[in-house]
């Protein structure tokens, strides 16, 4: 196979946005898209007349088609309907969010009832696009990142999402690790470093040595998928309204579109305020008063009044990184580098809670919103590539404590969290009641004591146990977590070496059914795409060569009129043109490639009658 075409490419699936990257001979890049942009906004809408659109497209038309437009789905990506920040989300987004047949949440775009999976599926086949379109073949393979503070089932919802794209996941690889990768990538440097990696939905800290020979071991990390620039802008979008409502005494969250256009005013004075003091809101025709008057909203935000409705969330990452270093058994100066990865560090005031913290300036030079995505492409590369420049080690940890669930609904650790993977713990366990002939062995994750408040990974049974008083049986439960994450959990009684195990497949709540019809839907989607991009291709072609010929036709005419012979030609030349005009308005991409020789014959025998004439 020839490197071109065995390139694997790396996606940084971001909560705001996503970016594409690539290894090209030996230095990572980070694809533009169609716009020029090296970011695409991670948003998906369908339009009133059932055209999907992604990134940039579907941000601008966001305002006027609120409730079928979404945003930061990878918050939602993998949890259940019931849960907190699901609730969180459903009260605070202009998109419905309804339960789906599994438990899972879903997502209702105009009649049509999204998987979230599906919708991020959407943002990744845009990303598998633009790197098909720059590389000029078919990319199959990819790496996308995750927060290291996903669990299970969140991980494997992001490989459904690609499983959707067309893409075959070759490995999940965490943000922060991936921004170590870039970060320290072709130096040659023996350092301990913090990722501080603040997005816009999710935080994460990690604590990472980067060894001279290639290895990157992850010691500690730590974080909260349900912190990030979301959150932010949610602070700004209260305090407009609750100034709003007193002043009016009408709440504007009760109206979609008021409320998709204080998401885009948040979001662009929360980043004014990173460079300047002061900005703005300024929102004309908000909305209508009861007596049918226009009401606007303005008001002048500072930065330090920003300050003061985030300071807590700022003060919730520097907990969770002390929390980190205490596990990694370091003292902040054993931190001799500290990464800023996410849009959010771009604020001030994180910028100075971080050097606080850590007591040293950040670095700089690395690209907060590419970072991850370049990352990811290194760690593509180095997959499939052998080359010596692309030898490394990745040492990852598990983030989330895994056990089962013991007498009394408790939850006995087997394997720590911040275990380094590939990994393997046992522990011995009795039965708890006489006579006790089988036990059920419930697989959860998480760090709650209570069983009940972890995540449930799978369960199954070991039976034909001897019959004896409670406490007698032994039994050894052994969890083993590989390199891709994939954990496995045997059971075997001590007595008469009866084992039971069980592969955990965290769920993402979709069936293989649901997958492969999505599948298709995607499959459909992307041959409709790349017919529409022909026919736009192809007409804008003939519209040029169009345009050409109509330019040079009163002179064309004034040379050859006299004669039958050129008479004849005009009118040839006006057929052409009719032709053109029809296959345009007809989309025949076909038939219009074809007519674009007469058109060029057209347009070359103008020029030379022309370029004569003169």
């Amino acid at each position: 196979m020839s490197e071109s075409s065995d390139k694997v490419i790396g996606i940084d699936l971001g909560t705001f946005n996503s970016c594409v990257a690539v290894v090209e001979n030996g230095t990572p890049v980070v694809i533009a898209n169609r716009g020029g942009y090296q970011v695409t906004p991670s948003m998906v809408a369908i339009t009133e007349a059932g055209k999907r659109l992604v990134g940039h497209i579907a941000k601008r038309q966001a305002v006027t088609n609120a409730e079928n437009t979404v945003y930061a789905a990878k918050r939602l990506i993998g949890r259940k309907f019931a849960s907190p920040q699901v609730s969180n989300a459903a009260s605070t987004s202009p998109f419905k969010i309804v339960e789906g047949p599994h438990g899972d949440c879903r997502i209702q775009l105009r009649d049509k009832i999204y998987s979230v999976p599906e919708i991020s599926a959407m943002i990744l086949q845009d990303m598998k696009l633009i790197a098909d379109e720059y590389l000029g073949h078919e990319v199959t393979r990819a790496v996308v990142t995750v927060p290291a503070y996903f669990n299970d089932n969140q991980r494997q919802a992001t490989r459904d999402a690609g499983q959707i794209a067309g893409l075959d996941v070759i490995r999940i690889i965490n943000e922060p690790t991936s921004a170590a990768l870039a970060y320290g990538f072709g130096k040659n440097i023996d350092r301990t470093v913090a990722v501080y990696d603040l997005g816009g939905g999710t935080f994460d800290i990690s604590v990472m040595e980067i060894s001279s020979s290639g290895v990157f071991k992850v010691i500690s990390t730590a974080g909260d998928t349900f912190l990030g620039g979301e959150d932010f802008d949610q602070r700004v979008i209260n305090w407009l309204v609750e100034g709003f409502q007193e002043e009016h005494g009408i709440d504007l969250r009760q109206d979609r579109m008021a409320l998709q256009r204080l998401k885009d005013a948040a979001e662009k004075a929360k980043c004014e305020l990173s460079a300047v003091v002061e900005t703005e809101v300024n929102l004309p025709f908000i909305i209508s008063s009861a007596r049918n008057e226009a009401l606007h909203l303005q008001r002048l935000l500072t930065r330090a009044k920003l300050e003061e409705l985030t300071a807590d969330l700022i003060d919730r990452t520097v907990k969770i990184c002390e929390m980190t270093l205490e596990e990694a058994g370091l003292a902040t100066d054993e931190v001799e580098d500290v990464v800023l990865v996410g849009g959010m560090t771009r604020m001030p005031r994180v910028q100075q809670a971080v050097t606080k913290f850590f007591e040293r300036e950040p670095c700089k030079g690395v690209h907060p919103d590419h970072v991850v995505g370049l990352g990811a492409s290194i760690q593509a590369a180095a997959l499939v590539d052998d080359s010596p420049e692309m030898d490394m080690v990745l040492l990852d940890v598990t983030p989330h404590t895994l056990g089962i669930m013991v007498s009394g609904g408790y939850f006995e650790e087997v394997i720590a969290q911040n275990s380094t993977v590939p990994t393997s713990e046992t522990k011995p366990f009795t039965t708890v009641r006489d006579d006790q002939t089988a036990v059920k062995i419930l697989v959860l994750q998480g760090e709650s004591r209570r069983a009940e408040e972890n995540e449930l990974l799978g369960e199954f049974a070991l039976t034909g146990l001897r019959k004896a008083p409670a406490g007698e049986v032994e039994i050894e439960v052994t969890f083993e977590i590989n390199a891709d994450g994939i954990v496995s959990v045997f059971a075997k009684d001590l007595d008469t070496g009866k084992e039971q195990s069980i592969t955990v497949t965290a769920s993402s709540g979709l069936t293989e059914d649901e997958i492969s019809a999505m599948m298709d839907d995607a499959n459909d989607y992307a041959v409709a795409r790349k017919a529409d991009e022909e026919i736009e291709g192809a007409k804008q072609e003939a519209t040029i060569l169009v345009a050409e010929i109509e330019k040079l036709f009163p002179e064309v005419e004034k040379v050859v009129a006299g004669s039958d012979f050129g008479r004849e030609a005009l009118d040839k030349a006006r057929v052409v043109i009719a032709r053109a005009q029809t296959l345009m308005d007809r989309g025949d991409a076909a038939s219009l490639k074809e007519h674009i020789d007469a058109l060029q014959r057209t347009q070359r025998m103008f020029k030379g009658v022309v370029g004569k004439a003169d």
